[in-house]
């Protein structure tokens, strides 16, 4: 039986950053097959500028989790918030309520159930399952459930602030001179490649690239922090031991920030993590390193990429030889297309 086209529908993703760049593929899709439908997509706060400007969405809705609640923020507050948006959405009776992520799902579940929509799509609902893919395709199986094509699922694509991604691009190359951006920070401690190979990779690639610039991103904030360390004293180590090098320190304490700053440069080098998907949705070719991680789920989605994971699992056994012949691969392929 064919079943009537949604006038409206919410997708609910409350996970990673990257998971929610992965998510973007089907909500193409769904804008394809359902052009007149109102999106909405329900994110939590840090994610959310993932989706801005995003021509396929027509309203974000956002929530802060609790263990996410800066200094001096109200968990009742915050939790009041969040129920006034489920009963904004609720008001808007909901066709369908898409639930992307795999397991149990019982925060993003309830959620479904308070804004009382006629129909809830998540993976239970897969009489198969895939078993060995990419997070996009993963996702995408959704897709079968609604008697939509789930296959050739296009790139995640994000925008960049126009005039943040100008003022970023002022400060990283003002002459227009090719940029690699290279991203030092890893939330897993089996993906962080030690800073001393940075620096022995941004003086190998200048020594044989004297035109390259460099713009160099991390998590921001002390490595010390147990709820969000970062990288702010790794990055001055790095940045230091380049000084007379083509080098350009961006911190970003936003992710606007984070997202114009990547949309500057014309490749980046770094391990898998949230900023990877970022540029990968900025259509950038990537050289992408690989430690304790599902590398078929969680390889860039959309570009030309190098993927190097050695047999350790352990990064900081990736040499930089291997670093600079990945990346002048991916230049010549480039320049051959």
């Amino acid at each position: 039986m064919t079943l009537p086209a949604p006038n409206s529908i919410l997708i609910i993703r409350r996970d990673n950053i990257g998971d929610l760049v992965c998510t973007l593929p089907l909500v193409r899709r769904l804008r394809e097959c359902y052009p007149d439908a109102w999106i909405g997509m329900l994110v939590t706060r840090y994610n959310v500028e993932v989706l801005q400007g995003n021509p396929d969405v027509n309203a974000v809705f956002s929530y802060t989790k609790r263990k996410h609640l800066a200094p001096g923020e109200s968990a009742w507050q915050a939790m009041f918030e969040r129920l006034r948006q489920l009963w904004q959405l609720r008001r808007r009776k909901l066709d369908l309520v898409v639930l992307p992520a795999e397991g149990d799902q019982c925060s993003a579940r309830r959620m479904a159930r308070l804004v009382a929509a006629r129909r809830i799509v998540s993976h239970k609902d897969l009489a198969e399952k895939l078993q060995d893919g990419h997070e996009a395709l993963r996702v995408g199986q959704l897709l079968r459930v609604l008697d939509l094509p789930g296959t050739n699922l296009p790139p995640a694509s994000i925008r960049p602030r126009p005039a943040l991604r100008h003022e970023m691009l002022s400060r990283i190359s003002p002459d227009g001179a090719p940029v690699l951006g290279i991203h030092i920070s890893s939330r897993k401690p089996s993906q962080r490649w030690p800073q001393a190979r940075f620096v022995e990779l941004i003086k190998a690639l200048h020594a044989r690239q004297p035109d390259l610039r460099f713009a160099l991103f991390w998590s921001p904030g002390d490595e010390h922090n147990p709820l969000h360390p970062g990288d702010d004293a790794k990055a001055a180590r790095i940045v230091e031991a380049c000084t007379g090098l083509p080098l350009v320190a961006v911190p970003t304490a936003a992710l606007a920030e984070l997202i114009a700053g990547l949309a500057c440069c014309n490749q980046v080098i770094c391990s898998d993590g949230g900023h990877m998907h970022l540029a990968a949705a900025l259509g950038k070719p990537i050289v992408c390193l690989f430690g304790k991680s599902d590398a078929k789920r969680w390889h860039p989605w959309g570009v030309p990429f190098r993927l190097l994971q050695p047999a350790s699992q352990t990064v900081e056994d990736i040499q930089v030889e291997d670093v600079i012949s990945a990346f002048e691969e991916m230049q010549t392929e480039a320049s051959e297309v």
